[in-house]
């Protein structure tokens, strides 16, 4: 795996905006990766976007940090009630669409590009997400493989980087986001959104992937453009209110990122862990 030149500044002059999808059950994690985004993020910050259920506690927490709430049912012309992604024993309808809300930052963002970040995932060491004009995605070595079926029918080819791209957190450029959109509907001739639908197995959990189809989408289509560097992820299964400041030192020794898998509304009857 390629890492970053060390030459590098350890930071970068280009703004770049936050999006970040969140349920009320994320009020416990989520203040803390807004500071953890405003401290480690080493790029000038334009607006953060929560894009979130109306909920009056998620509404107050925005104004109280400074960020810019969106309702989740103004994005695109789907809601979570349209994705009708469960068994008798688990549903995914909400981790699912929170995806497709990540898919759409082209349009809620102003600057060029845009870092979605998971609302349980906190930041632990200085991230830097452009290094000249390479966009540097963070990595990890496993995945899903049912996630590259669904990439192979959406693209009509097969997955190009050997490297997962699901680490919690990914920096989109907006105009390339939008390109794979269109290249998706042009290809299926139907929306972007219903081209996903179709093309995954929803017999299946884990069927779709927006950071694998994204990062595919890249490292196949503008394969000098990024740079690819080891995620470092740990999981925690603690509260976020144990993670003193010695104890994130200490981790942040080893890993680049934490993240807290307590969540279940959006992923009922399953594991909080992503895929």
């Amino acid at each position: 795996m390629a890492a970053a030149p060390s030459s590098h500044s350890g930071s970068s002059r280009t703004k770049i905006d936050i999006l970040i999808p969140a349920i009320e059950k994320d009020l416990r994690t989520l203040p803390h990766v807004i500071d953890a985004v405003r401290k480690y993020v080493k790029h000038p910050i334009g607006e953060i976007l929560i894009v979130s259920p109306r909920k009056e506690k998620i509404i107050a927490l925005c104004r109280r940090k400074g960020c810019r709430f969106v309702d989740e049912n103004t994005v695109f012309p789907l809601t979570k009630k349209d994705m009708h992604y469960s068994s008798r024993t688990w549903d995914r309808s909400g981790w699912l669409f929170q995806q497709m809300l990540k898919f759409c930052g082209d349009t809620l963002c102003s600057s060029k590009y845009y870092l979605v970040i998971d609302a349980d995932t906190v930041l632990i060491r200085p991230h830097v997400f452009l290094s000249g004009e390479k966009t540097v995605f963070y990595c990890r070595n496993w995945s899903q493989p049912e996630y590259f079926k669904t990439y192979r029918k959406l693209m009509g080819r097969k997955r190009s980087s050997s490297s997962s791209f699901v680490t919690h957190y990914m920096l989109f450029e907006r105009k390339k986001m939008a390109e794979l959109k269109k290249t998706i509907a042009s290809r299926h001739r139907t929306s972007w959104y219903h081209a996903i639908l179709r093309s995954m197995n929803k017999s299946k959990q884990f069927a779709f992937s927006e950071f694998e189809t994204y990062g595919n989408f890249i490292h196949s289509t503008y394969p000098g453009k990024l740079l690819l560097k080891p995620a470092l992820n740990r999981s925690l299964h603690t509260g976020v209110a144990k993670l003193s400041a010695s104890r994130s030192r200490e981790l942040a020794r080893t890993y680049r990122s934490v993240s807290f898998h307590e969540r279940k509304a959006y992923a009922r009857g399953s594991k909080a862990a992503r895929g």
